[in-house]
């Protein structure tokens, strides 16, 4: 019999961010700056690790305060009647597969992991670290708001990429 061992996101040492194209010519970076998660591992290689994970949709930080209002209100979160967007998946190889809810949408998803292996910190805490990335089409989680140019462009580009860095803390 293996055992489980507990893992809690360190929020001090990780980050939650997604790029979204902006008129089709660059990219905005926005950030989750309130989140949680967490993971359950019978491996050292967190094979088989179930993970879950929240951010707190007011917590959403583009770096320009009308915008983040924007993506707090209807027209994409929500963050009144939905507060988080919610993950929970599994580990395998180097994929973590599971299930992204955003608003009252579930939707399976696939993203990329890269694990970067487990070390101690010079407290005697023992940590993990992984980099995560990953597309979703925005559209698909209700998040529909779009608005097209004189010349045609897109304002906002359907495909979102998300980008975790994730620095575990071993309970």
């Amino acid at each position: 019999m293996s055992t489980t061992t507990k893992w809690v996101i360190d929020p001090t040492h990780s980050e939650v961010s997604f790029k979204v194209k902006h008129l089709v010519i660059s990219t905005v970076t926005g950030y989750f700056r309130e989140f949680e998660g967490a993971a359950e591992s019978t491996s050292d290689d967190f094979q088989g690790a179930k993970v879950s994970f929240s951010a707190k949709i007011d917590s959403i930080d583009t770096n320009q305060a009308d915008r983040d209002g924007h993506l707090k209100s209807d027209d994409f979160f929500n963050a009144e009647k939905f507060p988080h967007l919610k993950f929970e998946g599994v580990v395998n190889g180097e994929k973590l597969k599971g299930n992204l809810t955003i608003r009252d949408i579930t939707k399976e998803i696939e993203l990329d992991v890269d694990f970067g292996g487990v070390a101690g910190d010079p407290y005697g805490n023992t940590k993990a670290g992984f980099e995560i990335e990953g597309k979703i089409s925005r559209k698909e989680f209700g998040l529909k708001w779009n608005a097209v140019t004189e010349a045609g462009s897109v304002v906002v580009s359907e495909q979102v990429k998300l980008i975790l860095s994730v620095q575990l803390l071993k309970q």
